[in-house]
């Protein structure tokens, strides 16, 4: 009985202390339970807890997402068009619907940036006169025209000058046709509109020339290119080798084959571009030569010489048209030859006779090539010893329309004397 009874009471205090133990080892584990972990203020999951743990909760797993545009990043980064298809929308169109970002207004576009205006700025000012600008009814050739918005508000004053120099190349010949290069300054009387203008400016000595040639290329014109080539490059050899030329060859259509220069040997290349081109827009080679001299603005004296076998018959341009553009202050001065052909009909005289007298310059009608060679040569003396004459007209107030002029040569000793110069020009011409 008392060995029963002890061993009851042993299993009882083991029965205890396995209680104990199991309590001891039990409470650690569910402290962890009891005890509430710190929260996320903005509730949120920390970054350092797993994803298990938020998918644990319901909540689907966050995704990387691009930086929206918030409002304090600057709208001028955004760019300014979206011109492929599937790239990335702007910043703007980044935007959650519903969610607009606080610091622009729905459905706005990025502002282009203005000028900040001080007051003085933003008050109307008075203009002020700029030396720089061309003043007003300055007949300024080959140079651009200034561009003003306040030219036709009556409230605004500007200030230009009125008056500008005309500038004439001019050659004298006496009775026989011979050049007469030795004259004064007071063998010589101006006038405009038959009003006497007073010589201001006079040069006699060779000036460096801008010297447009200009061939006719047309069908016609195949059997002649070589002599009429060697003739003008005759021309050129006889030339100043400061001069500048460039080479236009023309059929249906005006080519420069050869840009500005005093290489010879460039522009003998352009002159033999014999591709002859059909038929003949004399009128438009003519316009196009003289737009392209005055863009030149690095020499004043301008030439053109043109070669040509036949009448016109493709320009979109007219004679009359021709010779007005011809007519500015600064305008070319015209040496034709024309080669007696069938195609050189009496119109086609008349109309290269035309361009010539108009501008002070001759025009030429060759019997045969083998006269082209002494022509392109007379032509070549014949700038060489010119008169550079210049007079001041005046105010150009209230005077539109052409201007005649007439120039006039008398010497002791000399028998009558003949002047060839520009017979008027158009005030305001101005050629694009």
């Amino acid at each position: 009985m008392r060995l029963r009874i002890s061993y009851l009471r042993s299993l009882g205090a083991i029965a205890v202390a396995t209680a104990v133990v199991s309590f001891c080892t039990l409470t650690p584990a569910q402290a962890p339970a009891q005890s509430s972990s710190p929260q996320n203020p903005s509730g949120q999951r920390s970054p350092s807890q797993p994803a298990a743990a938020a998918q644990s909760s319901g909540t689907a797993p966050a995704q990387p997402v691009a930086p929206a545009a918030s409002a304090t990043q600057p709208t001028t980064q955004a760019p300014i068009q979206n011109s492929q298809p599937n790239q990335p929308a702007t910043p703007a169109q980044q935007q959650p619907a519903g969610q607009p970002d606080p610091g622009q207004a729905p459905n706005a576009q990025p502002a282009t940036p203005t000028p900040v205006q001080t007051p003085e700025q933003a008050q109307p000012q008075q203009p002020q006169p700029d030396p720089s600008q061309p003043p007003a009814g300055q007949d300024a050739v080959g140079q651009p025209p200034a561009q003003s918005s306040t030219t036709d508000d009556p409230s605004r004053f500007v200030f230009r000058k009125q008056v500008e120099e005309v500038v004439l190349h001019a050659t004298v010949i006496d009775a026989q046709g011979r050049l007469i290069p030795n004259l004064e300054k007071t063998a010589f009387s101006i006038y405009q509109n038959g009003k006497f203008e007073a010589v201001t400016s006079f040069r006699r000595e060779d000036v460096p020339v801008s010297i447009g040639i200009v061939v006719d290329n047309s069908g016609s014109m195949r059997d002649k290119r070589q002599k009429v080539s060697q003739a003008v490059l005759n021309l050129i050899s006889a030339s100043n080798p400061q001069d500048e030329s460039f080479v236009v060859n023309f059929g249906p259509t005006p080519y420069l084959d050869q840009d500005f220069t005093s290489d010879a040997k460039l522009l003998q290349t352009a002159l033999h571009q014999d591709a002859a081109r059909g038929s003949t827009a004399l009128y438009d080679a003519v316009v196009a030569s003289t737009v392209h001299l005055q863009n030149n603005p690095r020499l004043d004296k301008k030439v053109l010489l043109v070669i040509t076998d036949g009448k016109d018959n493709m320009s979109r341009e007219t004679l009359q048209e021709a010779i007005r553009k011809l007519q500015t202050k600064k305008g070319p001065t015209v040496y034709a030859i024309g080669l007696t052909d069938q195609g050189m009909t009496a119109d086609a005289r008349q109309a290269l006779q035309s361009l010539a007298a108009a501008t002070g310059g001759t025009a030429f009608f060759p019997e045969s090539l083998d006269e082209v060679d002494a022509i392109t040569r007379t032509v070549a003396h014949d700038i060489r010893n010119q008169y550079t004459l210049a007079y001041n007209p005046g105010s150009t107030a209230g005077r539109t329309g052409y201007q005649t002029i007439r120039v006039e040569a008398q010497a002791p000793g000399q028998g009558p004397l003949t002047v060839r110069t520009r017979e008027g020009y158009y005030m305001g011409e101005k050629l694009r």
